[in-house]
Parts: structure tokens; C-alpha cells; sequence
């Protein structure tokens, strides 16, 4: 379909971030692009994800051809995870569709019966990662059952390479 060019990140909210790194990075071998820690009070962040004064800490790594995202909220905290839900219980945060026109997609999408958070927002240069900006268009929408997806476009210059 036009605009859509792929998955761009899986996400995945976890209790610890120090043992999700030891997994993803040192385990599965993905490589870490950056990193970001939020406190409470970041509007952007409170209005793409959809949560009051979250704070919370974030990790962005290279798996192969995608990118997996883990965040641990620190605020509200989650209350603990069953580590042995059946396959068939919700757990991943989100699933990323990179565009090329978030606007045009965001409005097909809405036009079909999605829901978003917000209207797409840029990330404003709030986010950095060795000094260079961290720039994108992002929302969160949520699709017929209310599974989170999220539609991103990565500016050229960004930390976060484009697909």
C-alpha cells in the first residue's frame, strides 16, 4: 500500500532495563543506537504514549533488518508481569510503520476507524543521542481490538536511520 514502506521497531515495556539490555544486547546480539530517560512532565512523550506524567527510560537497538524499542516506565509503574502468560495474552507495547506522509496515512487511517492519542507530533529535538537530534514525526494509534501501532517518519538527518 502507498506511503507504508515496512515495519521500522517492535517495542516492549519491561520491568528491568538493565536485564533487557543483557537480553537484546549481549543475548540476541542487536546493537544499540540510542538511549533516553525521560522525567515526568515531558508532554510530548505524555501525549504520543498516552499516559499522565510518565517517566521512564528507553532503549532503541538494531536487530537484523529492524529495530526493537524497550522501555521501562517508571512512572506509573505496571504491576508485575506473569512470567508465564499464555502466548494468546497481550504483551508487546506496539508494533513501528515507518511512512513516507504520516499525514496522508494518519488521515486514511482515521477515516477508516482507527484512533490516535494525538495527531501526529515532531519530536522537536527533545531527544538526542550524542548530540545529534533524534528527529520524527510519530503517533500512536490503535487499531479495531485496540492494539497499540505507531506511524513514524524519520527525518534524513536523524540518529535513527530511515528503512
Amino acid at each position: 500500500m502507498r506511503n507504508i514502506q515496512g515495519v521500522h521497531h517492535v517495542a516492549v515495556s519491561v520491568p528491568d532495563i538493565a536485564t533487557a539490555r543483557r537480553f537484546y544486547l549481549d543475548l540476541l546480539g542487536a546493537t544499540e543506537v540510542s538511549a533516553v530517560e525521560w522525567p515526568a512532565g515531558n508532554s510530548f512523550i505524555d501525549e504520543i504514549v498516552g499516559l499522565k506524567d510518565c517517566a521512564g527510560k528507553s532503549f532503541m537497538a538494531r536487530l537484523g533488518n529492524t529495530y526493537v524499542e524497550v522501555f521501562e516506565y517508571l512512572e506509573p509503574r505496571a504491576a508485575p508481569q506473569d512470567p508465564n502468560q499464555p502466548v494468546n495474552t497481550f504483551g508487546y507495547t506496539h508494533f513501528g510503520l515507518q511512512v513516507d506522509d504520516i499525514h496522508a496515512v494518519y488521515d486514511r487511517m482515521l477515516a477508516a476507524g482507527c484512533t490516535f492519542h494525538t495527531p501526529p507530533r515532531h519530536s522537536g529535538g527533545d531527544l538526542e543521542k550524542d548530540g545529534r537530534r533524534l528527529g520524527f514525526l510519530s503517533t500512536y494509534g490503535r487499531d479495531f481490538f485496540g492494539n497499540v501501532f505507531e506511524l513514524i517518519q524519520i527525518d534524513q538527518e536523524s540518529a535513527i536511520a530511515p528503512l
